[in-house]
């Protein structure tokens, strides 16, 4: 291996003046990385067989199990099956959506760089960067992923693409004495470098670090286990009240056994996780048509209620692509003279992203064709601009592009001609522009200066319909950006959101701070700001209330995305950004979000509406036969028939998947108290109607008792599926939406079903028709009633919620006096949102 070669070749060995030294040896290679560890990305892994048994760990999960169990031991093997069989369903799903989620840190790993050019025992070598230890010194060059974060020495120096890392969406030029971070690509130029740190102690391993502590519990999640131990405790209660009755009444010990056994599973959720889940997955479904792939079902009841959206500017909001704007001229004839000037002076065999920028913006680059470039000396951090010299025809012509400062001090700008030259450049800067001096020299003539070129990443075209489509869905939107706040606040205004933009370094003073909360609450948007800021501004925002989405497209949005309640990965995203995401988009921009919250919403409604009924039979059937045995010694029902019941039961349930719903016009999140009593009011309004009957039948009738739980079974089943009705509308049953044709067929159908059943004695008393018709009328009669049980319940609900946010205004205006004018008063005031019980706008 020759090791005199200059830096450029593979094997090179170079006296660079300021180089970092002749590198480490294998055995002190060796020692630092058993004191640092493997330049790699550790992880804490759980097994597979861990995370699958946890599944089965739970209330819910231990009632199923217990009914299991209980099956098994009165030997009914055909309930055992079922039951044993939801169980595992139940488990299989949750393991298996987990386990996508959980694969963020695997992309994270494979963004590394696998090799790196390493000075060791004396020599370039190429080693695996895992083997990389702090004081190795490294090469980088063109198109390289640098392997560790870097102390950059020598001569030369480096543009990197930091885009993925920190959002920034124009490159970043490096000198000697700079870093350059791990994971950010070499796009021009070449240095020597030190590593000064690797794994998880690299700027891109703090980026994997919040990945892995990243994450919140799903509302969806603790509704779901609220609803289940409200209904578990019921059912426990009541089984165990008649338990003890029926014993010490002297009642057979196995059939009062079966029957409670019988009756808990027919009352406890052992269903409830699988009909959730399946309202998501059909939900899931719909998003997919609309080109938004769901990885965690459970999100999309995050993106209902989901009140802030915080959107990565780069590459989201903007097209992550470069742009010129119009030239401003200076010295210039035309701007068409300062944009070819600046065409000339770009390199056209491998442009980088502002040389190829000014050549898109040129167009025909048959205007080129005229020049012969004689000599080309490429941008480099300390001179900071970029020369060339071309011929055209018989005349000599130099051309410079750079930094307005250094272009002014080629030409020797002075006077007005500076006071010029500096207020053009600080008006395009407060626009939120990067600025190119552009100069020409005709032969050995003086410099001139032609005239300025702005550089922007410009919003995408559909972005401020987007933005103002989302917000008029009650979603507060703040951009996220790694660029500066001048920019930012630029783009801010464009697309409508304000300019009240803060730097992350203003609000996180320190590494290890959370932040300060109220200039977080107050930002419309977030300049100059880190991964790990991200990541906090999300943890603020969740803290403070609020249900938080994030969208991103790169590694450095990763953490956040996790963090966030609903985690959004656009169009053309990284693969650690789709893994970390909850929510992938298809399509380019953000206008599949406004859709998607709609759908959110609709599934939403759905899964309160099924749990409203859910709680509410069981209050309906449970109460009442716990009462008819404890006080009147007589079961109202057989075993068969609350067998009959729960399967006529699972098919116009399974159809609240496919239910027509409105969309709510604000964020709606579950306010459980309204849940539990709008359905405590339709259960006892259910259970005071099945006494009637009872004594109707009983005393007044005298039927014959197996008659007599023929009609209650007839009852409860044509009165329950009617409560489908009432617990799907937000107010009054006749008013839209409807309900869908595939409910209300499975509903009528199940009702017909049991009549039948009850009618002709399948596995029943027969009735016959006119006690059959009578038991519909009844229950007719009392559906408009039980309608307005619900209306009245939730009118008490409101008049008092509207009264607690009164008072909290009044407190509020007492505690906050201000004496400026209404109309232009900037004194603190509570938001509605803030004013409620129980956060967002819940049908129940």
């Amino acid at each position: 291996m020759d090791e005199t070669r200059s830096p450029s070749t593979p094997d090179a060995s170079p006296p660079v003046p300021g180089a970092p030294g002749p590198g480490l040896t294998s055995a002190e290679a060796a020692r630092r990385r058993a004191e640092h560890g493997e330049n790699a990305i550790r992880e804490e892994r759980v097994s597979a067989v861990r995370k699958f048994l946890s599944y089965f760990w739970g209330p819910i999960p231990w009632m199923i199990e217990a009914a299991a169990l209980l099956s098994g031991a009165a030997q009914r093997w055909e309930d055992f099956t079922v039951i044993a069989s939801l169980l595992l369903i139940n488990a299989g799903v949750g393991f298996f959506e987990e386990h996508k989620a959980d694969n963020a840190i695997e992309a994270l790993k494979q963004r590394l760089a696998p090799v790196a050019r390493v000075l060791r025992d004396g020599r370039w070598q190429d080693l695996p960067a895992r083997e990389l230890v702090p004081g190795d010194v490294v090469f980088l060059r063109l198109g390289a992923i640098v392997p560790a974060d870097v102390a950059l020495a020598g001569g030369g120096y480096l543009s990197l693409d930091q885009s993925a890392l920190t959002g920034e969406s124009l490159p970043v030029e490096k000198k000697a004495g700079d870093t350059a971070y791990s994971g950010s690509v070499v796009r021009q130029g070449e240095m020597q470098g030190v590593v000064a740190a690797t794994g998880m102690k690299t700027y891109f391993g703090r980026t994997a670090g919040l990945v892995q502590t990243a994450g919140a519990r799903s509302h969806f999640q603790e509704a779901v286990l609220r609803i289940g131990n409200f209904l578990i405790l019921t059912t426990l209660g009541l089984v165990a009240l008649v338990l003890v009755v029926a014993l010490f009444r002297g009642d057979p010990f196995i059939e009062t056994l079966l029957f409670a056994l019988i009756l808990t599973v027919a009352a406890i959720p052992v269903a409830l996780p699988a009909v959730m889940s399946v309202t998501l997955a059909v939900g899931a479904s719909a998003l997919a048509r609309r080109q938004a792939i769901v990885s965690r079902l459970v999100a999309i009841e995050e993106m209902a209620g989901m009140d802030v959206l915080c959107a990565d500017k780069t590459g989201t909001l903007t097209q992550n692509r470069l742009t010129v704007g119009e030239p401003v001229v200076i010295g210039a004839a035309a701007p068409a003279e300062v944009l070819l000037a600046a065409a000339l002076a770009s390199e056209r065999e491998s442009p980088d992203a502002i040389d190829a920028a000014i050549l898109a913006r040129l167009g025909d680059e048959r205007a080129l064709a005229e020049y012969a470039v004689v000599a080309f000396h490429p941008f480099d951090p300390v001179r900071k601009r970029a020369e060339a010299e071309v011929r055209h025809g018989e005349r000599r012509v130099r051309v410079a592009k750079g930094a307005p400062q250094a272009i002014a001090g080629l030409v020797g700008a002075g006077g007005e001609l500076a006071e010029r030259i500096r207020r053009a450049t600080e008006a395009l800067a407060a626009r939120g522009y990067r600025t190119l001096g552009v100069a020409r020299a005709e032969d050995s003539g003086p410099w001139r200066f032609l005239g300025l070129l702005p550089l922007s990443d410009p919003p995408r075209a559909d972005s401020a319909e987007t933005v103002a489509a989302i917000r008029r869905m009650g979603l507060d939107v703040r951009m996220v950006t790694g660029d500066h706040t001048a920019i930012a606040r630029e783009v801010s205004r464009e697309l409508g959101l304000g300019t009240e933009i803060v730097s992350a370094r203003g609000v996180f003073a320190h590494d290890d701070s959370d932040g300060d909360a109220a200039r977080i609450e107050a930002a419309r948007g977030f300049a100059e700001v880190f991964p790990e800021h991200k990541f906090k501004i999300v943890r603020a925002l969740q803290r403070a209330g609020h249900i938080v989405g994030m969208t991103g497209d790169g590694v450095n949005d990763a953490p956040a995305l996790k963090q966030a309640d609903i985690g959004i990965a656009v169009s053309g995203a990284t693969d650690a950004a789709r893994a970390a995401a909850d929510l992938v988009l298809t399509a380019p921009g953000l206008s599949v979000i406004a859709i998607a919250v709609a759908e959110a919403r609709k599934i939403f409604e759905r899964m309160r509406s099924y749990a409203v009924f859910r709680v509410a039979e069981t209050i309906r059937v449970l109460g009442f036969i716990a009462a008819a045995i404890v006080v009147f010694d007589f079961y109202p029902v057989t075993p068969i028939m609350l067998v009959l019941l729960a399967v006529l039961n699972d098919f116009p349930i399974m159809m609240i998947a496919y239910d027509n719903v409105r969309v709510a016009e604000r964020p709606v999140r579950w306010a459980m108290p309204r849940v539990l009593l709008v359905a405590v009011t339709a259960g006892t309004t259910g259970v005071i109607a099945s006494f009637v009957l009872f004594w109707l039948v009983r005393d007044v009738l005298a039927l014959a008792p197996a008659q007599i739980q023929t009609v209650i079974f007839l009852k409860l089943l044509v009165a329950g599926h009617l409560t489908i009705y009432i617990t799907r509308s937000e107010r009054w049953f006749w008013r839209r939406p409807w309900p869908s044709a595939r409910l209300f067929w499975a509903t009528e159908a199940t009702q017909v079903a049991g009549t039948l059943a009850a009618v002709y004695g399948w596995l029943l008393e027969p009735i016959g028709w006119t006690y059959a018709l009578g038991v519909w009328a009844y229950a007719l009669a009392w559906f408009p009633f039980n309608n307005a049980a619900r209306v009245w319940v939730l009118d008490l609900w409101e008049r008092g919620l509207g009264g607690h946010a009164r008072h909290l205004e009044r407190a509020h205006a007492s505690l906050h006096a201000c004496e400026c004018p209404p109309a232009s008063c900037a004194c603190p005031r509570p938001s509605p949102t803030s004013a409620r019980a129980d956060g967002g706008e819940v049908g129940a």
